[in-house]
C-alpha cells in the first residue's frame, strides 16, 4: 500500500428542497447561473470539465467526480481531498433566492483510503457531524448519523441523515413516489491490473480529455453497463477516468477510477425503480464487474422497500464474490439502508 496516492473515496451529498411557487418548483434548481455553480464548486476545491443535460437534470463531469442538479434535488460528489460540506453555505444562500427551502439531507461515503490527507471539516466522521449539524437550518429537525461497519477492515459505511419529514416528503412526491426508487453506491478496490491500464492515457496522445475519455469507455465496455445512455465522459492525464449516464428521463449513473497500482479504486453509482425488471439489478452489477474484477468491492443500496439488496447477493456470488458481511439501519426520510461487502474468492 502506497503511503500516500490520490484519494478515490468519495463523499456523496444529497440534499432535497421544497417551494411554494409552481413556476420555480417546474425548474428551480436548475435556473441558477453557471457562476454560481462554480462559486459553489469553488468551496469545495474542484471545477467542471464537461457536462450534459436533458428535460429533466442537468450532470456536470467534474475534476473530483460529479454534480447533479434537479429542479428541487441537487447531488455533489467528490473525491480526492475535497471539502465537500462546505457547498452546504453557498447552496443553501442561492436557494433561498430562488425561493427554495431545504427539507431533507443525505451524506455519505466510504472508508478513505489516505484519511490523514483529509482536510477540515473530513479529517474524521465526527468532525463532518459537528460541522452538518451546525450548518444545517433547524428545520431539519430529524437526525441521525451511524457507521455502518463490515468484516473487511478497509470498507465501512458512513452516513447521516437529517430531514423534516412531512416537507421532505411534499419534495420527495415529484415527480416519483418516493419509496419507489433506490440508489445503490458501490466502492471497489484492488482492481485487476490488466483492466486498470485501460484507464491510464498514453504518454502526449495529444487527444482531449472528451475525445480519450470516449476511446476508455468504449474499450472498457462501460458503453455496455447501461446501453442506450447518454453518456458524458471525461479522461485525465495521466490517468483516472469519470463518466456521467442519463438513463430513461430523470435517471443516471456514474463511474470513477483511480486506477494506480497499490491504491486503485473504482464507484459506480445508479438509480432504479422496484418496478424496472428484476433483473435489471443483476445484470448492471455483473457488468460492473466484468468492467473492473476487483478484490474487494461494497454495496450500499438505500430504498424506502426491502426488494433490491436481496439481488445484490445473488447477482455477485457467480461472479466469484462472497458477502463477507451484511449491515442494515433506518434513516429519516432516505429509509433502508443496506451495506453489503463482497471479497473475490482466491482461486
Amino acid at each position: 500500500m502506497a503511503v500516500s496516492g490520490f484519494e478515490g473515496f468519495e463523499k456523496r451529498l444529497e440534499l432535497h428542497f421544497f417551494g411554494d411557487d409552481p413556476a420555480v418548483i417546474d425548474m428551480g434548481l436548475r435556473q441558477l447561473e453557471f457562476e454560481s455553480l462554480e462559486q459553489v464548486l469553488h468551496a469545495v476545491q474542484c471545477t467542471v470539465v464537461s457536462a450534459v443535460g436533458n428535460h429533466y437534470f442537468d450532470a456536470y463531469v467534474l475534476s473530483e467526480s460529479s454534480l447533479f442538479v434537479y429542479p428541487t434535488k441537487i447531488i455533489i460528489k467528490t473525491c480526492g481531498t475535497t471539502q465537500l460540506l462546505k457547498s452546504i453555505r453557498p447552496l443553501l444562500h442561492y436557494a433561498h433566492h430562488l425561493g427554495l427551502t431545504l427539507c431533507s439531507c443525505r451524506y455519505t461515503r466510504g472508508s478513505f483510503i489516505f484519511p490523514k490527507a483529509q482536510p477540515f471539516p473530513h479529517t474524521s466522521f465526527k468532525e463532518e457531524v459537528i460541522y452538518l449539524e451546525e450548518t444545517l437550518p433547524s428545520n431539519l429537525c430529524y437526525r441521525k448519523a451511524s457507521v455502518m461497519p463490515s468484516k473487511v477492515p478497509s470498507h465501512s459505511w458512513h452516513v447521516f441523515t437529517a430531514s423534516n419529514t412531512n416537507e421532505a416528503h411534499m419534495a420527495l412526491t415529484h415527480p416519483h413516489i418516493p419509496d419507489v426508487l433506490y440508489t445503490l453506491e458501490i466502492c471497489m478496490t484492488d482492481l485487476d491490473r490488466v483492466l486498470a491500464r485501460k484507464f491510464f492515457r498514453r504518454p502526449n496522445d495529444n487527444k482531449t480529455g472528451d475525445t480519450a475519455g470516449k476511446e476508455m469507455t468504449e474499450i472498457t465496455g462501460i458503453n455496455d453497463i447501461n446501453p442506450g445512455a447518454l453518456i458524458c465522459d471525461f479522461a485525465f492525464d495521466p490517468c483516472g477516468y469519470s463518466m456521467n449516464g442519463i438513463i430513461d428521463g430523470d435517471r443516471y449513473s456514474t463511474i470513477h477510477v483511480t486506477p494506480e497500482d497499490g491504491y486503485s479504486y473504482a464507484s459506480f453509482e445508479c438509480v432504479g425503480s422496484i418496478y424496472d425488471d428484476h433483473d435489471d439489478v443483476a445484470n448492471v452489477l455483473k457488468k460492473v464487474v466484468q468492467v473492473f474484477r476487483p478484490a474487494t468491492m461494497s454495496v450500499s443500496t438505500t430504498c424506502a422497500s426491502h426488494e433490491v439488496w436481496t439481488r445484490v447477493a445473488s447477482a455477485l456470488e457467480p461472479l466469484g464474490l462472497k458477502c463477507r458481511s451484511c449491515a442494515m439501519d433506518e434513516f429519516p426520510a432516505a429509509g433502508s439502508v443496506v451495506f453489503q461487502a463482497f471479497t473475490a474468492r482466491r482461486k
